[in-house]
């Protein structure tokens, strides 16, 4: 018996292929490099994406491997040359690829599905999400692709990779939607589509279609122990593409929202501290002296559930709502203050790439207090003295209640806490010598409470929340 129709794909693939195959276009790119001296190839000409050590998703597209082979000992310099893809958005000559595979190129074609070749200008780039955006003059009627809804693609529906495989040309694969808005611990925006649709190395950049024939994700990176495709490819939403390629061509850059705060993640024993059911939100460990969320009201301890009408499961919702907010956009902000909600308005700022606020330093004086230990949660608590602060070289603008020793077997030191950190805060009230802590947490074991929230400072003043066992 043999198998239905629709088991072996949809019908349609062949016709949206055939009406959007002239849109895709392969990338060339060279740059002349210095060769190294030692046996074996060098690095090709891109810059990739780059993983933590380890990570399972460390092998994905690395276009500009160069397979040539140089000799050892040879110091000349020399050409290296890459393939990738891309397409057209624009019927006046604007292209979309990832950064990864044009970077450091001195020389940009782009070239065609009949075989011409153009040479193209770079318009900007995005090394957060890995993309970028070309130009280049053509010389005939272009024809170009739409941005799909990437928030209404459904697992299991099919989709169509189109690309420049291991420099074969126009080549098609198709698929299905394996997962939605995964995050492989690439980069701060995470949110691919993962497919099995067939791809390979010089697909990055290249399009994936849904079956409208709409561009519905860029082919970024894949997981390959061997270097083809195992049917595990990501792709970058085009949600999150459009907007990059508007301010791209608007711009040349991006302009990224900016809140101030520090966050991380609400762990059950942190959401029961906060009386927070079910655990969810981004927890503010800081806020910045000079960021947007400070005068707005927000303050360490608050849990973000809510910016701008979009809920906040976990720290990364935050960060890609937060990033994708245009700047000056004044928003409603909904926080879990000591269990109530709060709505705060805030007016975003712009996020400066590596450049961090650090908040200014406030001396105080030193209170003439007698320097007594206590015992707590596994913990040895000095109120803070100026030989402390000496020792641990512990700022002045930093106060609260010292570490010295942390029982090795304790919860403290699976959570990581160390000598040296100062306990800020218990149970969100600020604390200023060792018998306070152990007062509040004697209180919260009376309460029947499980677990105690402790606000905690490393040496340079920067916070961050920590839930202990107190059973």
């Amino acid at each position: 018996m043999s198998a239905p129709a629709f088991a072996r794909g949809p019908d349609g693939i062949a016709d949206i292929a055939e009406k959007v195959i002239d849109a895709v276009v392969n990338i060339s790119t060279s740059q002349t490099v210095e060769a190294k001296s030692g046996g074996g190839g060098g690095e090709g000409s891109g810059a990739m994406p780059q993983l933590p050590p380890g990570s399972p998703f460390e092998e994905f597209f690395d276009d500009f491997k160069n397979r040539r082979g140089g000799k050892g000992g040879d110091l000349q310099p020399r050409k290296t040359n890459s393939l990738g893809s891309g397409f057209i958005v624009d019927t006046s000559g604007i292209v979309v690829t990832n950064n990864h595979v044009i970077a450091d190129a001195d020389e940009i074609n782009i070239i065609m599905n009949d075989g011409s070749k153009f040479k193209a200008e770079l318009v900007g780039v995005d090394k957060k999400t890995d993309l970028a955006v070309l130009k280049f003059k053509p010389n005939k009627p272009l024809i170009a692709v739409k941005f799909g809804d990437s928030d209404k693609l459904r697992l299991g529906e099919w989709v169509i990779a189109i690309g420049n495989p291991f420099s074969l040309g126009g080549t098609v694969t198709a698929g299905i939607v394996s997962a939605r808005n995964r995050d492989i611990s690439s980069g701060p925006y995470d949110n691919y589509i993962q497919t099995d649709a067939a791809i390979n190395r010089g697909n990055s950049g290249g399009p994936l279609f849904n079956l409208d024939g709409e561009v519905i994700g860029v082919n970024t990176l894949i997981i390959s122990p061997s270097g083809g495709s195992i049917g595990i490819g990501f792709a970058v939403p085009s949600k999150t593409v459009a907007g990059v390629v508007d301010q791209l061509r608007q711009f040349g850059e991006l302009r990224r929202g900016w809140l101030g705060v520090r966050i991380q993640p609400v762990t059950d024993e942190i959401a029961e501290s906060l009386n927070i059911k079910p655990a969810r939100g981004a927890l503010v460990a800081g806020v910045e002296d000079k960021g947007p969320a400070k005068p707005a009201g927000i303050e360490p301890g608050d849990v973000v559930i809510k910016f701008d009408g979009k809920d906040i499961k976990e720290p990364k919702d935050l960060s890609r709502v937060v990033g994708d907010t245009t700047v000056g956009k004044t928003v409603d902000v909904v926080v879990i203050r000591k269990g109530q909600e709060q709505t705060k308005q805030v007016t975003l700022g712009r996020l400066e790439d590596g450049d961090k606020a650090v908040p200014a330093s406030v001396k105080t004086q030193e209170p003439a207090e007698k320097t007594m230990t206590q015992k707590a949660l596994g913990l040895d608590l000095a109120s803070l003295s100026k030989d402390l602060r000496s020792r641990y070289k512990i700022k002045d603008s930093v106060k609260g209640v010292i570490i010295t020793n942390v029982d090795g077997s304790s919860d403290a030191a699976e959570k990581r806490l160390s000598a040296g950190e100062v306990i800020v805060e218990v149970a969100q009230e600020a604390v200023t010598n060792a018998a306070d802590v152990k007062k509040r947490v004697d209180q919260l074991k009376k309460d029947g409470k499980k677990s105690v929230l402790l606000l905690v400072s490393n040496a340079d003043g920067e916070l961050r929340f920590v839930a202990l066992s107190v059973q």
